[in-house]
């Protein structure tokens, strides 16, 4: 279940990665992130788009490592760790995107980020 678990994981963050992308070459979806407060986005959150693409990618790897999926490191308790960081990563992303003043991104950023923390969950729950 955790290897099914972080393939969507996968898509879902590569589908994030697609739209960070997308808004740090300024594309006017910046409603959808950074608070909603800007179409496109400032040259400062346009790098943090691209820097949000690094981390999504930090995320993959350990959850890729911690279902068996791929094996970068050594497996040792350290992944236990990192993919309960994860999980709380995730939580964390949920609690921002419920609070944003941009509607846009509450209703969907929260929903989709609440699927990264379930899946986040199988995974570290996931031998």
């Amino acid at each position: 279940m955790n290897v099914v678990a972080a393939y969507i994981s996968a898509i879902l963050l590569a589908g994030l990665a697609v739209f960070q992308a997308a808004l740090a070459m300024g594309v006017p979806w910046g409603r959808f992130a950074w608070g909603g407060q800007h179409g496109r986005l400032p040259v400062v959150l346009r790098v943090g788009s691209l820097a949000a693409i690094l981390i999504y990618i930090g995320l993959l790897a350990i959850q890729m490592q911690k279902a068996h999926v791929l094996q970068l490191l050594p497996i040792g308790d350290w992944i236990d760790a990192a993919a309960w960081a994860v999980v709380v990563f995730y939580l964390l992303g949920i609690v921002g995107n419920a609070a944003s003043r941009s509607v846009s991104e509450r209703w969907v950023m929260t929903p989709l980020v609440s699927m990264l923390f379930i899946l986040s969950l199988v995974i570290a729950l996931g031998a």
